[in-house]
């Protein structure tokens, strides 16, 4: 296959595609061309934008910001060698177009990374140019010549045919490919390793070597010579010759946690620092090989399984961290199952990766939050392509015959209801983007409006200035929700407790508020669309305290011999 050469104008930041990609409905599940063209566009027009805004900020010329910019990205995955061969191809055009006041939405579609299909609107993130857009496009043209229409190889050929690039794109191809996290059918594997699905999602192996040694199993012989299940209790007390695992954890009802979610479970996130250009420096992209290996998620530092300490600077903890503190004996029994793009109606396709022994392991918390996506997809008319009852019930039901085969008896599934995004129009649509920020020029009004018109918005739904549909998409979603409370309440199984819990953003929004917090400090700034990390901590607070009021059962008990672990083994191998 041919490396399509449009690709590489985003490689450099392709991260800000997974905004569509990844965090996207599950609907576009197999991107059309059409599709793949409009993250290019978006690809293009935010490049442009950080390059444009990032002179602006620095006094210097646009060909200074994009070396500066490449300077700043990391070796790894080609990052920065993509970068710089960006700036060979296009490099002398974009310089012309930008030193002519032409805005980013100007130069892509000028050099065709954006285009106005016939019989569709013109697609733009800034307002549009004083002159018409004809005669600006035409000014455009001319600047980069004539012949720059035979400049770049069309997305049937390959730059990379060129003698001199080959041997970059080669590398550039290999890296990629290598970046591509593990299939479905591999993610049940426990690892020693962070990311590709690895100890981020769920606790981390102990023993790399051994299939049958792994967070959240009964313990082998109560671990009187090694660690079968990873918490960091094993070996036998010299005073009265008893196994630790014994001693300390029999009878405490161990059990872990275990999320079914889509992108806001996964925690999915771009930094802002990525794209903002007072924020830009050598140390802003640090993290970016590890968030691109993640597929931009952050499950390490998501509300109901994230181990690490929040960045966010409010105190509270992750749902696994409290259980954890409540009985030492549930180290690392995490697993974070969840993918961007989720919805009742795909979660079938990566279940299997759910990694519960009925026999050999201890019960687990499963919570079901698929909060959007069966109401969210991009679709011009979204309304005929939202999950009805009839189909989420009929999923629903096979999901949870899937638990009822593989789960421990004395397990508990609780589902949460679908949220209400109308909040996200109404707190954030005046408000100026990050891009927006150092001009006072994009809104999310503007973003959002972009994304519609290129048929990617997370969820046309929510995202709308139509105050009707905005309507329909919270009134399917109170439908959906009330389908989940229904089984929840009728249904019973054999081996789990089955619970129903409100997505009570209403009330993490007020209890923020009571803190002196906004609103919108809730949402994720680069996409407009997702709880951030604050939100997903607050919502954690509040499962915590309305299952402990209404089913403690649920929790397990607080392990006695908590203080006398930490004696014992300290951090207990960490995460």
């Amino acid at each position: 296959m041919k490396f399509p050469w449009k690709i590489l104008m985003a490689a450099p930041l392709f991260f800000l595609l997974a905004l569509h990609t990844s965090a996207s409905p599950a609907y576009n599940d197999q991107p059309t061309t059409s599709h793949s063209g409009s993250r290019v566009c978006v690809g293009c027009v935010v490049v442009v934008s950080v390059i444009e805004q990032l002179a602006q900020v620095r006094n210097s010329t646009a060909q200074a910001a994009m070396e500066r910019l490449c300077s700043y990205l990391p070796e790894k995955l080609f990052l920065k060698s993509t970068c710089y061969l960006v700036i060979h191809i296009f490099g002398s055009d974009i310089i012309k177009l930008l030193s002519a006041d032409m805005n980013a939405d100007v130069v892509c579609h000028t050099l065709e990374f954006c285009k106005q299909d016939a019989g569709r609107p013109l697609c733009h993130l800034y307002p549009p140019p004083k002159v018409a857009w004809e005669l600006t496009l035409k000014k455009a043209r001319h600047i980069v010549g004539k012949s720059q229409t035979l400049k770049y190889p069309r997305s049937n050929s390959s730059i990379c045919s060129l003698p001199f690039l080959a041997k970059i794109c080669q590398e550039i191809k290999s890296a990629i490919k290598k970046s591509v996290p593990f299939k479905d059918s591999d993610s049940d594997k426990y690892s020693v390793f962070p990311t590709l699905r690895g100890y981020h999602w769920r606790g981390r192996d102990c023993n790399d070597h051994s299939k049958t040694a792994y967070p959240g199993r009964r313990p082998d012989n109560w671990d009187a010579h090694q660690d079968s299940n990873c918490n960091g209790i094993w070996g036998i007390d010299p005073k009265d010759g008893i196994p630790y695992e014994k001693k300390f954890c029999e009878g405490s009802q161990p059990r872990g946690i275990i999320l079914l979610g889509d992108s806001a479970g996964a925690h999915f996130h771009i930094a802002p620092e990525w794209i903002t250009a007072l924020q830009i420096s050598l140390n802003s992209f640090l993290n970016l090989p590890t968030a691109v290996s993640n597929e931009l998620d952050w499950p390490q530092f998501s509300g109901i399984t994230g181990f690490l300490d929040s960045t966010s600077g409010i105190k509270e903890d992750s749902i696994y961290l409290r259980l954890r503190k409540r009985n030492h004996c549930n180290h690392r029994d995490y697993q974070n199952i969840s993918k961007n793009g989720a919805s009742s109606q795909n979660l079938e396709k990566f279940i299997e990766s759910l990694s519960r022994n009925q026999l050999l392991d201890y019960p687990a918390i499963v919570i079901y939050a698929m909060i959007g996506n069966d109401v969210c997809n991009g679709k011009m008319d979204p309304v005929p392509g939202m999950t009805t009852p009839e189909k989420l019930y009929s999923k629903v039901m096979e999901t949870l015959k899937y638990l009822n085969s593989h789960l421990p008896n004395g397990s508990h599934v609780i589902f949460y209801g679908l949220a209400d995004g109308a909040f996200l129009w109404d707190h954030l649509h005046n408000r100026y983007h990050p891009l927006g920020q150092l001009n006072k020029d994009v809104t999310y009004a503007q973003l959002y409006s972009f994304l519609s018109c290129l048929q990617l918005s997370p969820c046309q739904g929510w995202m709308s200035a139509n105050k009707t549909l905005r309507a329909l998409t919270s009134e399917r979603a109170e439908l959906l929700s009330r389908t989940l409370k229904t089984v929840a309440t009728r249904e019973k199984f054999t081996n789990f407790n089955l619970f129903y819990l409100d997505f009570a953003f209403q009330e993490i929004t007020e209890e923020w508020q009571r803190r002196g917090g906004q609103p919108w400090q809730l949402i994720e700034p680069i996409d407009g669309f997702h709880p951030n990390e604050v939100a997903s901590i607050l919502l954690a607070e509040h499962f915590w305290k309305k299952v402990q009021l209404q089913w403690p059962e649920v929790l397990g008990k607080e392990n006695p011999f908590n203080s006398q672990i930490e004696q014992v083994f300290g951090d207990q191998g960490g995460h």
